[in-house]
């Protein structure tokens, strides 16, 4: 499972439906996405796995400049 944005989610399963799918219910609608490793390539799991990350980064940069004082 990757944790995606919606429209992430959206570009990856409309290109790799074979991979990727929506988990299903609440959770899914907010981006978290089913991998199916046995159907992914390398470049194509690597390219999940770093916008995950990167989503993660950038929420944890903006939270910590929350955190500072003006």
């Amino acid at each position: 499972m990757v944790k995606l944005t919606p429209e992430q989610q959206a570009m990856v399963v409309e290109a790799e439906p074979e991979v990727f799918r929506p988990v299903p219910g609440g959770w899914g609608k907010s981006g978290s996405t089913n991998v199916r490793l046995a159907k992914a390539d390398h470049v194509t799991l690597r390219s999940a796995l770093k916008m995950a990350r990167d989503n993660i980064a950038v929420k944890a940069a903006k939270k910590g400049r929350a955190k500072q004082p003006i």
